[in-house]
């Protein structure tokens, strides 16, 4: 295995595994985002399985920002194959958790699904030994790395199992909503809704009609992103306010990550990682949406609507309706509505997606450092671990609208 250092250093030791030949794969681990990026991007392009918070795209951009206000190292572990040709990629930083300096994915609490880059013909055929051996160079490589922390990760992504469920797991308390989607969403809406809530729902379109313009539409340019996160950081930060719950999105680095993930593109696909969506009433924003696409499956980030005469009129539904509508469009087989439950969500999905948490002390051979902490800190690691997961602890899409 080999450890390739730079400026963002997680671990500057060289090792050498036993028993190498062996081995299905070797592992080489990429201490900062350029390093990472040839081979992130080879994968993206060869159809690696990835949910769109792995791709790199999303992923520097957090790093830039929330990564670098954290004190997050990268520590993105590849492995190979015997033809030496990449056949995974976790997207894996360092960080503290209380006492503990852990392993986790990138993202933090902004990501909803944890599934790292596998080409699928590998994801399908490993083994649990497969996977513990290069875990096991990955937690000798750096001894100061007390535990892993694998929030999220799904059971499977476009039907191929999840290679870390081979490893020792609990069930996250966690599910992610999502739908099958077909071409044909007006069939699909009829099936979902209900004639008397369809109605009801052109009936609030047409109330707030009476106050402007209604109109659904995607943010495509620069000024276009600015208008909505606008209109969304202040309608975000006055329902917090009103809930008296604290704004995931105040946090050091957060408003500057979706800013950067809105706006510059994804170099594989030339379209920024975060989608923003608005509807409008005459020249006010009264509602927003965003949300990542990859593997033909839209992912819901964040949501928000505006607090005032107009709240009653559906603003949740109306606009979710019209981005399910355009997923249709578009050709893409799924769509999800992150972490958490609410009722809004009910309409449009018909499936869930069970997840699993990894965590543990990075290598065995550390007990005797692990049996030094205190209950207490161990105790403080695991309460503050729950804080790792979506904003509110239920998903940014699932936090209650505002």
């Amino acid at each position: 295995m080999n450890t390739i250092a730079s400026s963002e250093t997680w671990s500057h030791v060289a090792l050498q595994a036993e028993g190498m030949a062996a081995r299905r794969f070797t592992i080489d681990i990429l201490t900062s985002m350029e390093s990472a990026a040839p081979v992130w991007l080879e994968l993206e392009r060869g159809g690696a399985l990835a949910t769109p918070y792995q791709r790199y795209a999303w992923a520097s951009s957090w790093q830039e920002t929330i990564g670098q206000a954290e004190g997050a190292t990268p520590g993105i572990v590849v492995g190979r194959d015997h033809a030496s040709s990449a056949a995974f990629l976790w997207p894996l930083c360092r960080t503290r958790l209380g006492p503990l300096s852990i392993a986790r994915f990138f993202g933090g609490k902004h990501s909803n699904a944890n599934f790292p880059l596998w080409r699928p013909e590998v994801a399908s055929g490993v083994t649990g030994a497969d996977v513990r051996a290069p875990l096991d160079d990955v937690a000798r490589s750096e001894p100061s790395v007390d535990m892993l922390v694998l929030l999220n990760q799904p059971k499977s992504w476009s039907f191929v199992a999840n290679p870390l469920a081979h490893l020792p797991h609990d069930e996250s308390p966690s599910k992610i909503c999502h739908s099958t989607l077909p071409s044909d969403f007006e069939a699909f809406y009829r099936e979902r809704v209900s004639s008397s809530t369809r109605r009801k729902m052109r009936q609030k379109e047409r109330a707030l009609a009476k106050h402007g313009a209604v109109s659904y539409w995607r943010a495509r340019t620069n000024e276009d992103v600015r208008r909505v996160l606008e209109a969304f950081f202040a309608q975000k930060a006055e329902r917090m306010r009103q809930l008296g719950i604290a704004n995931a999105f105040d946090e050091p680095g957060a408003r500057e990550f979706i800013e950067l993930a809105a706006v510059r593109p994804d170099p594989n696909t030339g379209e920024p990682p975060i989608e923003l969506y608005a509807a409008s009433v005459g020249d006010c924003i009264v509602a927003t949406f965003a949300g990542v696409v990859s593997d033909r499956r839209f992912c819901g980030m964040f949501n928000s609507m505006i607090m005032n005469e107009l709240s009653n009129e559906s603003q949740g539904e109306l606009p979710l309706a019209n981005v399910v509508r355009t997923a249709c469009e578009r050709g893409l087989s799924a769509f999800d509505l992150s972490i958490g439950e609410a009722s809004y969500k009910c309409t449009f999905y018909n499936e869930t997606d069970r997840l699993f948490d990894t965590g543990g002390a990075a290598q065995r051979s550390r007990q005797a450092r692990h049996t030094a902490l205190s209950r207490a800190a161990q105790r403080q690691a695991t309460h503050q671990a729950l804080a790792l997961r979506a904003p509110n602890g239920r998903g940014a899409a699932a936090a209650p609208s505002g």
